[in-house]
């Protein structure tokens, strides 16, 4: 497994594994159609900012999004924070720290860009990513919208400059 950039002919893969990733929690959103249809266009998430991808060979494991300080954002971020946004791992590559690697090249971004602070938005519901971010040394700060009857936390590490 490798990490690299994502490249345009990766968008159709990118897209599927959104979908497959939270196909696990379908029953926990109210409106899991139209969660799903915001989920299926992760590719998306190029436009505003950098998107990192798993890859072994020609199969991509897993994506995360990287949104930098003063780009846009959801208005519960400050705008000088970093941020990670959707970040998903093929359920058949779980447990091979493929997360925690995405995790950290957003991390490496963002002292890149020299943000303060690295946060993102989750749930406790994300029984594995959530303890994952916790043990990397993010901390709740404030909660979040709820996203389709399902609540989510704002979770925040400052970085050392």
């Amino acid at each position: 497994m490798h990490l690299r950039d994502f490249h345009p002919c990766d968008a159709t893969a990118v897209d599927a594994l959104g979908l497959a990733a939270f196909a696990q929690f379908a029953d926990q959103y109210e409106d899991w159609p139209g969660f799903s249809a915001k989920i299926s266009h992760m590719s998306s998430l190029a436009d505003t900012g950098e998107i990192t991808v798993a890859a072994s060979g020609a199969h991509i494991l897993g994506a995360v999004a990287y949104v930098g300080p003063h780009q846009p954002k959801s208005h519960f971020f400050e705008p000088e924070w970093a941020i990670m946004r959707m970040l998903v791992v093929s359920p058949s590559a779980r447990g091979q720290g493929i997360g925690r690697a995405l995790a950290q090249a957003c991390m490496a971004k963002a002292q890149r860009d020299k943000a303060p602070v690295m946060a993102l938005h989750t749930s406790t519901i994300m029984s594995v990513a959530l303890p994952m971010y916790l043990k990397m040394g993010f901390k709740l700060i404030r909660e979040a919208p709820a996203i389709h009857g399902v609540a989510y936390g704002v979770y925040a590490m400052p970085l050392s400059a």
